[in-house]
């Protein structure tokens, strides 16, 4: 026979085993999760901020190309001193990546996918066509030396797919923004679709890991644009470092930052490294490539941990506002204004750097507050609402 709780009710035996068991204040408690939805990480908007500023340097003096005609010159003329380490400013893009992942999935938690596609569709969307309108109409203008694409091509950029369409880009950095879009689409259809869980992200972080190694190893086109071999450590190591922001003694979250990290800089090295050649535009070695990647993981971690919770400054905020416009319109109208400063107006280049940086940001403050502020939310709210 099955004993019920109320057949032992009030006998010796009963009270024998409450005697040895201890009482439920005194038993230990797990970890309590922290909630997906708290209160802005102000020290990740100063990161967001720095990545950004990252690349700029890279697109203004860390490279070749089209930015030595706006200088007249090679950016290795330009900054002697400096361009070897704007080089190291495409980077950038890698920590956004490790920064998105860790936002992505605190967004995310406990959000229907409604919810969620309004959220990153609103976000996205209003200062990127704000910037593609812009920048297009500029490099039309005949004072401007630099090539517009044609009109047709500019509208299919409209839809940020130009990239797979093999369109030509009217914004160069928004390559990355394909690879988002890519994120977003993995995470809503096997996280948030189903719910977020611990057991669920573990799974999803571990089995896009194995999944991105076959694909490199496979070579085959279709999972390379499906997984992002070459990405998706960033991402998934951002992702485990939200999981440790949740509970900082999960062993599971460190070994996906851990496994992440290795791929990770891994993948830097192989694509930006190149052995020494005096014809190059700069010389980065394998060691500082990885201690950039490196840095990067480890800033994300320390918001994580909570050791710059101290960095609560309200300007911050404003900071991370700005990083998204800022980083659409920096690089070509960016060129167009070192141009003006430096070859029309005769401004020394290390004059015209921080100047054309300054513009840049008044920019960004510009499309946020004329563009972002005003058409984020109704977007959203037109977007999340409930369709009978």
């Amino acid at each position: 026979m099955i004993d019920t709780p109320g057949a032992l009710r009030g006998t010796a035996t009963d009270t024998a085993v409450r005697d040895t068991l201890p009482s439920p204040a005194a038993a230990p408690r797990p970890p309590k999760p922290r909630e997906g939805r708290e209160g802005r990480l102000r020290a990740l908007d100063g990161l967001r901020l720095v990545a950004a500023l990252m690349v700029a340097a890279y697109h203004y003096g860390g490279r070749g190309g089209e930015v030595a005609r706006a200088w007249g010159s090679s950016p290795r003329d330009q900054f002697p001193t400096l361009h070897p380490f704007f080089a190291y400013g495409c980077l950038g893009v890698q920590i956004f990546f490790v920064i998105s992942g860790f936002v992505i999935c605190m967004s995310g938690w406990g959000r229907p996918l409604r919810s969620f596609f309004a959220s990153r569709a609103s976000r996205l969307l209003p200062a990127y066509w704000a910037a593609i309108v812009i920048v297009t109409g500029v490099f039309a203008l005949p004072v401007v030396a630099f090539k517009a694409v044609s009109p047709s091509d500019a509208l299919v950029n409209l839809t940020m797919l130009q990239q797979p369409l093999g369109v030509d880009r009217v914004l160069g950095v928004c390559w990355t923004l394909w690879a988002e879009i890519r994120f977003y689409a993995l995470f809503a259809l096997c996280i948030v679709l189903p719910g977020a869980t611990r057991r669920r992200v573990i799974l999803f972080c571990a089995s896009w890991t194995l999944a991105a190694a076959i694909a490199q190893g496979a070579k085959e086109p279709l999972l390379d644009i499906v997984l992002m071999p070459e990405y998706a450590p960033f991402f998934i190591g951002g992702v485990g470092l939200y999981l440790v922001h949740r509970d900082r003694r999960d062993v599971y979250a460190w070994g996906i930052v851990g496994v992440s990290w290795l791929i990770g800089q891994h993948y830097a090295v192989r694509r930006l490294w190149h052995a020494p050649n005096p014809d190059a535009f700069s010389y980065r070695p394998a060691y500082g490539i990885v201690l950039v990647v490196t840095l990067g993981f480890l800033a994300v971690a320390a918001i994580a941990l909570g050791w710059l919770g101290w960095a609560n400054w309200r300007w911050l905020t404003v900071a991370g506002a700005l990083t998204y416009p800022f980083y659409l319109v920096h690089e070509h109208l960016g060129w167009v204004v070192i141009q003006a400063l430096h070859r029309t107006l005769g401004i020394p280049s290390y004059g015209t750097l921080p100047l054309t940086v300054a513009s840049m940001l008044l920019l960004a403050w510009l499309l946020n507050r004329l563009v972002e502020n005003r058409l984020t939310p109704r977007l959203r709210t037109a977007l999340a609402a409930p369709r009978r």
